[in-house]
């Protein structure tokens, strides 16, 4: 399989979140995200964004999820996508977004 046919494999997708809260069961500090994915749907994310993110600046944010790794139990959530970022310099997570308005569920490639 070459890296473009298993980059096709996953399918990651833009989303708005619409509301977002602590979960206060977590191990570490995380929220649990409901997300707009337009035609695809409203998801469900647990994320360990808190270090560098309020629930209010998250509420209305585009951020790129990974919709097909199936759906997970954490801390008594049940996340169904996985929402993607990076480590900065001090290893605390930043989201991946896009730069301009662009139309919910929207595959990336």
């Amino acid at each position: 399989m070459t890296g473009t046919e298993a980059f096709g494999v996953l399918e990651l997708r833009v989303g708005r979140i619409l509301r977002a809260e602590p979960n206060e069961r977590a191990r570490k500090p995380s929220y649990r995200l409901w997300i707009d994915f337009g035609p695809e749907g409203e998801r469900r994310s647990s994320a360990q964004i808190a270090a560098l993110y309020s629930t209010d600046e998250l509420v209305g944010r585009l951020v790129i999820a990974a919709m097909n790794l199936g759906t997970r139990n954490i801390a008594g959530f049940e996340s169904e996508v996985l929402v993607l970022g990076l480590p900065d310099a001090e290893g605390r997570v930043v989201l991946l977004s896009a730069e301009r308005d662009v139309p919910l569920g929207g595959r990336v490639y």
